[in-house]
Formats: structure tokens, C-alpha cells, sequence
């Protein structure tokens, strides 16, 4: 989840995020470090070869539903998937437990479920699929758009841009001096009123980041224009803005049904680098951007010059009716001006966002669960390697003193942090064989040598040495 906290000691806008249990680390750099971590020579061979064969295991595991997640998206493609769906000839209630069984399988896979405030075209997008599932499978703190589209997240960074913006400052102080316009008037709750079902408050957003924060939770700060306090010193000079970005993102939703066909294709896309404040681009069905604060202004001067200028002309005592109509049709023409220069800037957003969707989606459908897919067993690998190797290295553990010993690792060793999944760790490590628990409860590893005993010769390393053997011969 992600959640929007303001610092009430110095106004700043602070994004917090669950820290994830990836493991931020490139499984080869991983093992061939912690293998240079053993004192003995002959260790680190066996050690490496366990990490190939405890890798070759998990991807057997994975195989068999990773198959079926392929299947049963194929029924769901919104390219084939019709065409598949009318061969099976299976009734809506069991379409109704295929989609539902392929969300389960999807959502096994990685952390998802980014709240953020983004606009989109609610009445294109389907509301049954996704709420039927989170009905089934409960989960707390949705947000409101989880029954229309669910984003994944994984990987944080952040994006600085330094320039000017001279024209987004003037939009801003429009947009502020609008808004104390409508508050004065009290035209803001008539406004307002429309759109309070769709912005519901969190009030756990206002409240005040404490030096306590949680361990499993990391912080991003925002930088935006539309928070700072413009002065005459920064309207004139450069400012840097700053915005959190997600290394990828995957966005999974079903187009509304028409009047004359049931629409049953899943969309399932994957983007790379997403900036917050460019999270629009990904979603599906976006609304079209509406006229800024500075062309309001436009108009409304435009507007209010016309009309002095009529009245002016009318309480002439010869009024001209040439002039009168001049004079109409400058401000007329200068509205459509406006109105035209909106479009065309419109037409230029939507070129830029084909533009980054084209640069930022890495995949979609089939292409985008096989990332997925892969990425699973990389990080159930990467669990696996560094809790045996903290049992192997120190010796028998609690669970919890293993969950805190592989962090303490990770952190030391690489540098990065992460909240790790160490159930899942000894789990598999139990499932393999090569981890037992002692009459206590604490956990503790058999020998290398053994453990690679346990697992035994692999269908990849005979593969391999027969490839090498007719290689020789």
C-alpha cells in the first residue's frame, strides 16, 4: 500500500510504502558472494552447487502452476481468448471459476495495491470481476479503485527534476487564487459535493510521521509545485521537484461489457520507471484532461473585456454598430483562440502519453506473466540461499531471530534492506529436507555435503552433462 502523510512540524507531503520482501540482489551476485564468504575452498563448490540445485528444484515446484496460470489465461486473452472460451463450451458459471482461479494464481505473485488518487473513466472499466474475487478473498485497507483495476508494484526510487517551470508556477497561483475565489463565494461545496464519493478521506493520511516509524515500513518524500509555498525569490529561479518512481508496475483490469456481448478478456500490462506523478499514463481508460487554471483565466478576461467593451460602446450616444460588432468578434475570436490553443495542447498530451506508453511498457498479457513467473522463482531461490546460509554460518535460530539475522545480512553484505519472507524461507528449506527443527522450535541445516546428497542429481545437470558428453565426442 501506499499512503500520503503530511509533516505537520514543516508541511512536507511524505509517501509510505510497505517495505517489500523482495530481495533486491542479482542471485548470481548473491551466491557468488556469500559463497566467497565461506572459509574453505571445497565449501564454496558444494555450496554453489547446492544453490543450482535448490534453484533447479523450486523451478520444478513452480512448473506444473505456472502451466496452469498459461492455460487458463489463454481462455482469458482479450486478443483469442473469445474464440478458445466458445470451443470449451462451458457455462458462465464455470467462466465465472476459471477467472476467478487465474486471479488467485496471479495475485501469489509479488506486491501490489498502490492507492493513489488517479482519475479514470470509471463507466468503461468492469466492477464484477475484481470484486467478486476480493469478496471471496478478503484483504484489508483496499482502496477504492480495487474493484475496477489493481496495480503491482515493485522497486522504489526517486526522480529529481531540476528546471524553471515558469508556466507551471503561473498555473499554480491561478489555481490557488481560484480556489480562494470559489471558498469565498462558497461555490466550493456545490463543486465539491459531486466528486466527495469519489475522494473519500483517509484519516490516517494527516497524521503526524513520528520518529517511531515501523520497521517493515519505508518513507519517499514528494517535491510538487503544487504544495510549495511560491515566493517572489523562487517564482524567478530554479527549483528541483522530486517524485518517488516504481522500477515496474503491472496493471491488471477488464474493459465494461457492452449491451450486446459479456466482455471476459483480462488485460495484464507491464510498465518500467513510473514516476507518481506520471502514474495517469498506466491506468486504463484515463480521462482527458480538462482546461487548466490559466485558460479559466482566459476566458473569463476575455469575457469581462468583451462585455465593458460592448457596454462601453452602447452608452455612447452614437453607438456604432460596426464598431460594436468589431469589437465582438476580437473577443470572440480571441476565445476561440483559447479554446483551439486547448485542443492542440490536448492532442499533444495524448501524443505524450502514446509516446511514454510506447518507451515504459516493457510487456502485456502472456509476456508480462512470464516476467512474473520468473521473478517468483528468483526470489524463492533467493530466500532458500540466504536462510540456509545463515543456519549453515550460525547455527541453529529461532524463526524469528533467522527472519532478523537473513535482514541483518542483507543489509550488511549488500546494503539494501527488505522485509524478509522467512515462512516461506523455511518452508521450502523443510520441503527440501535439508532444514529440521529441534525440540524446541529453533531451526538448524544439515551439512553441505548432505544437503546436496538430499536433494540429489537433477534432471538439468544430467541435461547438461550428456549435452557436454556429446559435445566431446
Amino acid at each position: 500500500m501506499a499512503e500520503t502523510r503530511k509533516n505537520n512540524n514543516n508541511n512536507k507531503e511524505v509517501i509510505r510504502l510497505e517495505r517489500e520482501s523482495v530481495i533486491p540482489i542479482l542471485k548470481p551476485k548473491l551466491t557468488v558472494h556469500l559463497a566467497n564468504l565461506i572459509e574453505h575452498t571445497s565449501d564454496r563448490a558444494e555450496f554453489l552447487k547446492l544453490c543450482k540445485r535448490v534453484e533447479y528444484t523450486i523451478r520444478a515446484w513452480y512448473l506444473l502452476q505456472f502451466e496452469d496460470l498459461m492455460q487458463l489465461y489463454s481462455l482469458f486473452d482479450p486478443v483469442h481468448g473469445a474464440q478458445k472460451l466458445e470451443q470449451q463450451n462451458l457455462s458462465p458459471d464455470e467462466v465465472d471459476i476459471l477467472e476467478q482461479n487465474f486471479l488467485t494464481y496471479l495475485f501469489q505473485s509479488g506486491q501490489y495495491l498502490l492507492n493513489l488518487p488517479i482519475s479514470v473513466d470509471e463507466s468503461k472499466l468492469d466492477k464484477k470481476l475484481l470484486k467478486r474475487y476480493f469478496e471471496e478473498h478478503p484483504r484489508e485497507n483496499l482502496p477504492d479503485f480495487s474493484d475496477k483495476y489493481v496495480i503491482f508494484r515493485r522497486g522504489i526510487g526517486i526522480d529529481k527534476t531540476t528546471d524553471y517551470f515558469f508556466l507551471e508556477k503561473v498555473d499554480v497561483i491561478i489555481a490557488r487564487l481560484w480556489a480562494w475565489i470559489l471558498r469565498k463565494t462558497r461555490l466550493e461545496r456545490v463543486l465539491s459535493s459531486r466528486s466527495s464519493s469519489l475522494h473519500k478521506k483517509d484519516p490516517k493520511k494527516d497524521d503526524e510521521i513520528t520518529a517511531e516509524a515501523e520497521q517493515d515500513e519505508l518513507y519517499a518524500e514528494r517535491v510538487r509545485l503544487e504544495k510549495m509555498d511560491l515566493s517572489l525569490s523562487n517564482l524567478l529561479s530554479k527549483i528541483t521537484i522530486q517524485e518517488p518512481t516504481f522500477d515496474r508496475i503491472i496493471v491488471v483490469y477488464r474493459r465494461a461489457s457492452s449491451r450486446t456481448k459479456a466482455e471476459r478478456g483480462i488485460y495484464v500490462k507491464h510498465f518500467k520507471n513510473i514516476p507518481m506523478a506520471d502514474m495517469e499514463i498506466v491506468l486504463p481508460e484515463k480521462k482527458n484532461p480538462s482546461l487548466t487554471p490559466m485558460d479559466w483565466v482566459k476566458f473569463l478576461i476575455s469575457a469581462v473585456v468583451g462585455l465593458l467593451a460592448v457596454i462601453g460602446s452602447v452608452e455612447k450616444p452614437k453607438a456604432d454598430i460596426w464598431v460594436m460588432f468589431a469589437v465582438l468578434s476580437t473577443v470572440i475570436g480571441y476565445i476561440a483562440k483559447t479554446y483551439f490553443t486547448f485542443q492542440q495542447n490536448m492532442a499533444t498530451y495524448q501524443n505524450l502519453i502514446t509516446q511514454s506508453m510506447y518507451d515504459k511498457q516493457l510487456d502485456s498479457g502472456r509476456g508480462t506473466l512470464l516476467h512474473l513467473c520468473d521473478d517468483v522463482i528468483q526470489q524463492e531461490v533467493k530466500e532458500v540461499i540466504i536462510s540456509f546460509f545463515i543456519l549453515m554460518e550460525q547455527g541453529k535460530a529461532t524463526r524469528e531471530d533467522l527472519d532478523h539475522r537473513c535482514e541483518d545480512l542483507i543489509q550488511d553484505e549488500f546494503g539494501e534492506q527488505c522485509n524478509f519472507d522467512v515462512d516461506d524461507a523455511v518452508y521450502k528449506l523443510e520441503k527440501l529436507g535439508i532444514v529440521s527443527r529441534d525440540s524446541i522450535g529453533r531451526y538448524f541445516c544439515v551439512g553441505l555435503k548432505r544437503a546436496n546428497e538430499i536433494i540429489g542429481t537433477t534432471t538439468e545437470e544430467l541435461v547438461m552433462k550428456a549435452a557436454q558428453f556429446s559435445g566431446a565426442s
